[in-house]
């Protein structure tokens, strides 16, 4: 029964980002009453960010082959990604009127390739289906343990308390105005993101709610985000900006291939976000990591310092490298930057320093400018219906669980499948 001054719904939805907003369809769609509560003045903005440059929503390798992409993922996070795949958030797509098609690389994308006409069709869903949507909300946390809880019961330690079915939480909000609010309702989800990109919604404020109440959160670190380089000045004003494209990246024991790009303070793109947890470790362990660019990944060593013994002799170094050694102007620039200018003379020192550019990379960009952000709730704190186990009626989706991913899709598809795996633990705890 509603108390008095408080406000009602079945469930809550905390955070209108993809997550939260896919909870709410799947369980408006069987007539669960659901409310969504959002901070800002709009719902969808990250998503809506994600597509500024095409919304690359999932990849279309194979299952066993996409799992890969979330390292040692727990068997949680794995289930719910074969449970809702991605040719089940595709076939969403196309149900909304908004059919899906593979990129050259394998992403996948709307075939009108922004986010915007995907998010009108999907809230004008939400809108026939009743789900409410309060904006300008920012939840602060929960007063008591529920109106239906017995008093005695509050004397308990807080990781002792269990709610049975039929039990409710209080939620409490600061309103439009400010104004104190709260909610009841007999299931929350929690769908509040990390904490990168914050002018969005995403601050990572809720992550000291949730150790208040005992809930084991790892600290929220920048993910397929850049890091810093102490480059020359010399360097920034030529090279900031520019592409080095085609190479491979080697920290420690991990490497990838694809690009980075040169910034006014270090390397960032996707072959530098694909060895984030490697650099991390590294920095956490000698804070520093090394970094080396492969900038001919197709060649063995032998073949690049046969070519370049080609060299004619007025050639200059940088001739050389240009000319025979098809290095371009930044990878050059990456060269003089890790010998301070000091370019070796002889054929295979040079040929060795080609392959082998190393990088001293000095710490991780701040977290509001990463893409991603790595840490979260432990996947031991929920259990297989992603509810925390310390706060039964509670579940947890998307970005605040710990599990991390690059880009190319699989950041939303993972958002995408804690949340109707998510949605599905909300009906059976409801038993609807």
């Amino acid at each position: 029964m509603e108390a008095p001054g408080v406000d009602a719904t079945r469930v809550a939805v905390i955070g209108g980002g993809p997550g939260g907003l896919m909870v709410a369809e799947r369980l408006a769609a069987v007539g669960v009453a659901v409310t969504v509560y959002e901070q800002m003045p709009s719902v969808g903005r990250k998503f809506l960010l994600a597509g500024r440059g095409g919304l690359n929503l999932t990849h279309s390798e194979s299952p066993d082959r996409l799992l890969t992409r979330y390292g040692s993922a727990s068997p949680t996070l794995a289930g719910s990604i074969a449970g809702f795949d991605a040719d089940a958030l595709r076939a969403w797509c196309a149900d909304l009127g908004e059919p899906t098609f593979v990129g050259s690389s394998g992403r996948v994308f709307p075939e009108s390739f922004r986010a915007t006409p995907l998010l009108r069709a999907w809230l004008a869903r939400l809108g026939e289906l009743g789900v409410q949507v309060r904006v300008r909300h920012r939840w602060t946390g929960w007063q008591g343990f529920g109106v239906n809880q017995p008093e005695s019961d509050l004397a308990h330690d807080r990781s002792s308390v269990r709610l049975g079915r039929g039990g409710t939480q209080l939620l409490t909000f600061e309103g439009p105005d400010g104004a104190p609010t709260t909610v009841e309702a007999d299931a929350v989800v929690l769908a509040l993101g990390g904490a990168s990109w914050p002018r969005v919604g995403s601050d990572g404020r809720w992550v000291e709610t949730l150790r208040g109440e005992g809930v084991s959160v790892s600290d929220l670190r920048a993910a397929n985000s850049g890091f810093a380089v102490e480059w020359s000045a010399t360097f920034v004003e030529r090279f900031s900006g520019m592409p080095v494209k085609n190479v491979r990246l080697s920290c420690g024991e991990a490497w990838s291939r694809g690009e980075a790009v040169v910034t006014d303070t270090g390397l960032e793109g996707g072959g530098i976000y694909a060895l984030g947890p490697s650099i991390r470790g590294r920095l956490d362990f000698d804070g520093y990591a090394e970094l080396l660019i492969d900038l001919q990944p197709d060649r063995t060593v032998e073949q690049v310092a046969t070519r370049l013994a080609k060299r004619r002799p007025k050639d200059s170094v940088s001739s050389v490298l240009s000319r025979t050694g098809g290095v371009s102007g930044v990878g050059i620039g990456l060269m003089r930057e890790a010998t301070q200018n000091r370019l070796p003379s002889s054929t295979d020192a040079l040929a060795g320093l080609i392959k082998q550019v190393p990088i001293r990379l000095t710490g991780a960009e701040p977290i509001g400018r990463a893409i991603s952000t790595a840490g979260g709730v432990a996947f031991e704190e929920i259990d297989e219906r992603f509810m925390l186990v310390r706060r039964p009626g509670v579940f947890v989706v998307g970005e605040m669980l710990d599990w991390e991913a690059p880009t190319g899709g699989y950041l939303l598809q993972a958002t995408f499948s804690t949340a109707v795996a998510a949605a599905t633990g909300v009906r059976e705890w409801l038993g609807c």
